[in-house]
């Protein structure tokens, strides 16, 4: 085994890591993390099946309404700031543990919420954890994930989100009608238990605590590894290969602006800003807009925000079979592609009906989550591993600007009498300058992260 100054090197660490086998190990981890990451789709959705009962209960104003949506978009973006510098300073296991119980708490609090101000002050609240973990466990899985499968293993993993939103819709249309909005939020607290078994079940990333110094612990997290997962193939485990290139760099966040993480990081932030800008541009007001503009009653307007969240899951799940065959830019090229064509129908037709809308908005979250979800793969490959949570965390950032301003433009137009025609033509055009962006990504496809990053 290669070392430096007499210590196991990051080469030796990653080559280990490269050589094990999918094992009961890789499943229990995906299944803690995956679980931290459905509570919090599941929480993030929960503001939009609450809004059609909220605008009547408390009177509010399309005004009001998009602040109260936005209000955890807002603390979202913070959050999503501040863990990605937690995550490369305490660690990806401690910083998610740490976002799941901010997350859980809040929502608890959601539920008593007495006003519009309340609420939103809460909502932040909860944003403030939301926006922090998601990035940060998908850079824990990364690290975990062997290069050859990575997209695979990743996005299978990445899948529990949309499943996060699929059944926040779904329980909607059950608690919302019968047990009113508040319940829903209590439901959200249940990612609090998680947020104690953590750090207990999931072993700290080997290669995080390599890049800041602490080579005996990497080394014992490594070991603990190795075991469980010799111990669940019941078979010796294979020989590294080979000893992958050390990363030498000391690690700063102006790292991410300069030499070729510039190029990675300007594109990697447009690519997040259009994909959330129009995702939720859609999502947040979906319900709404069956109820009032079309006249649906409330269930069958979450049934319909149901059948869009399904078909996400669906195109969530078709990427993650695809992406290591052709590759990231083409995924992202093709499915920004679909998401247009799929937006300029709806534009062009007018959006006359629910049904109409329904069909047609279902087909663009199918690609919108493989956007989103190939986001979350691609992000933490473009950075070494001292700055790969900041790197990861600060293309959250920029879904967190998205998030926030596609739903207040798409309300700004409501608000102020335009068609869905025009929502949905200027939602297409949003999409169609991230096709372009997309075409000069990185292609990642197959390598380590080392050898991306040295």
């Amino acid at each position: 085994m290669t070392t430096v100054a007499g210590k196991p090197a990051l080469g030796s660490i990653a080559a280990r890591l490269e050589r094990l086998p999918h094992s009961r190990w890789h499943v229990k981890v995906r299944f803690l993390i995956g679980a931290v990451t459905f509570f919090e789709a599941f929480d993030q959705l929960l503001a939009a099946s609450a809004l059609p009962v909220l605008m009547k209960e408390w009177h509010l104003t399309t005004g009001q309404a998009t602040f109260a949506v936005t209000s955890a978009s807002i603390g979202m973006l913070l959050g999503a700031l501040a863990a990605g510098w937690l995550g490369d300073q305490i660690g990806r296991v401690r910083t998610v543990a740490l976002g799941v119980a901010v997350t859980g708490l809040a929502s608890l609090a959601v539920a008593f919420s007495g006003s519009i101000e309340t609420f939103s002050l809460f909502r932040f609240v909860q944003g403030l954890g939301i926006g922090g973990v998601v990035p940060v466990a998908a850079t824990y899985i990364n690290e975990i994930a062997r290069s050859d499968k990575r997209g695979r293993f990743v996005l299978l993993y990445e899948m529990i989100f949309p499943a996060g939103l699929a059944v926040a819709t779904l329980v909607a249309v059950w608690v919302v009608p019968n047990f009113g909005w508040r319940a829903m939020f209590v439901v959200g607290t249940l990612p609090v238990l998680i947020a104690a078994l953590l750090p207990r079940h999931v072993t700290e990333s080997p290669r995080w605590l390599l890049s800041r110094g602490r080579t005996e612990e990497a080394e014992e997290a490594l070991a603990r590894i190795e075991a469980e997962v010799a111990q669940a193939t019941a078979e010796p485990l294979p020989a590294p290969v080979a000893t992958l290139p050390d990363e030498t760099s000391q690690g700063r966040l102006s790292d991410l602006f300069r030499g070729r993480y510039l190029r990675r990081t300007a594109v990697l932030s447009g690519l997040w800003f259009v994909a959330y800008y129009v995702n939720h541009g859609i999502s947040t007001w979906l319900p709404s807009l069956y109820t009032k503009q079309f006249g649906l009653d409330l269930t069958t307007a979450l049934v319909y925000t149901l059948l869009s969240n399904v078909t996400g899951l669906l195109g969530t799940l078709v990427v993650a079979l695809l992406i290591d065959r052709i590759g990231r830019r083409p995924a992202l090229v093709g499915a920004l592609v679909g998401t247009v064509l799929s937006l300029g129908v709806l534009a062009l037709a007018g959006a006359t009906s629910g049904g109409q809308v329904a069909v047609f908005a279902s087909c663009t979250t199918f690609f919108l989550y493989a956007i989103n979800a190939g986001l979350y793969l691609y992000s933490p490959e473009l950075y070494p591993t001292f700055n790969r949570a900041k790197g990861a965390a600060f293309g959250g950032l920029w879904n967190r600007i998205g998030v926030i301003l596609g739903p207040v433009t798409v309300g700004a137009i409501i608000g102020a009498g335009g068609s869905l025609a025009i929502v949905f033509a200027q939602l297409a055009v949003v999409a169609a300058v991230g096709a372009v962006i997309a075409w000069f990504a990185v292609e990642t496809k197959g390598r380590t992260l080392e050898e991306l990053n040295s």
